[in-house]
């Protein structure tokens, strides 16, 4: 015959088992909080230092370009100052060129004597040509081919209105006019020019008076040669 246990009996075995099991959960649980606990301080605090980490990575970043930005501007400014130096060695072996070929020049004219002559005039503050003025040089420019060992002798000047650093330029800028005139249609080879800026330091008359003025607006024009007992021609003005 089987023996047959009380269902009070089951049911306190069944709520003892609960009871234990219970308190066997939350004695883990209380014994792993604190590793839980540490586990979440590690994750933040290993977020935190990937975000030092970032940033610190964007600061070397931002300065790396920031120095080679530096190092950019420096080999520019070194770069314009080579050039600069170049530059300033052209300008000073080019006067140095100039003045030779002044003295050469000067050298030169000792040797020569005048054929013709012809001055042709400028408006006040102008450079260019009248028609006039163009005449009168193509009749000194048809004397050319009959004159052996010629040069052309051209010489700028102004008035004394303003200043004389423009003057000087102005008279440089009115003997270029004559000199390219003379070269585009008469075919006169460029070593066979001679250029003299005066400015206003060779005045054909006084100042003091508006015709005087207009007068010094001129360029002088002089056909020469270094051939003894060639012809000398008429002089033409304008």
């Amino acid at each position: 015959m089987i023996a047959r246990v009380p269902v009070v009996a089951v049911l306190l075995l069944g709520s003892m088992a609960f009871t234990a099991g219970c308190a066997s959960k939350k004695h883990v649980a209380r014994e792993t909080a604190p590793i839980i606990n540490k586990v979440n301080e590690l994750d933040d605090l290993t977020s935190k230092t990937t975000r030092e980490i970032r940033d610190t990575d964007q600061r070397a970043q931002q300065g790396i370009q920031g120095v080679q930005a530096k190092a950019s501007e420096v080999d520019q400014k070194a770069t314009t100052a080579g050039q600069q130096a170049e530059q300033a060695q052209q300008l000073a072996s080019k006067a140095v060129t100039g003045v030779d070929q002044l003295t050469q020049q000067v050298a030169n004219l000792d040797n020569y004597r005048p054929v013709a002559e012809t001055s042709v005039h400028f408006g006040f503050d102008k450079a260019d040509l009248s028609k006039k003025a163009k005449e009168v040089l193509d009749q000194l420019a048809s004397q050319i081919p009959n004159t052996k060992g010629y040069i052309v002798a051209v010489e700028g000047g102004t008035d004394s209105t303003g200043d004389k650093d423009y003057n000087y330029q102005l008279s440089q800028r009115r003997a270029d006019t004559v000199i390219q005139y003379m070269a585009q249609n008469h075919n006169i080879p460029a070593h066979k020019i001679y250029l003299i800026g005066l400015g206003e330091d060779k005045p054909a008359a006084k100042n003091t008076s508006a015709q005087g003025r207009a007068e010094n607006r001129r360029v002088d024009v002089r056909l020469m040669t270094n051939v003894v007992g060639q012809p000398a021609q008429t002089s033409a003005q304008q």
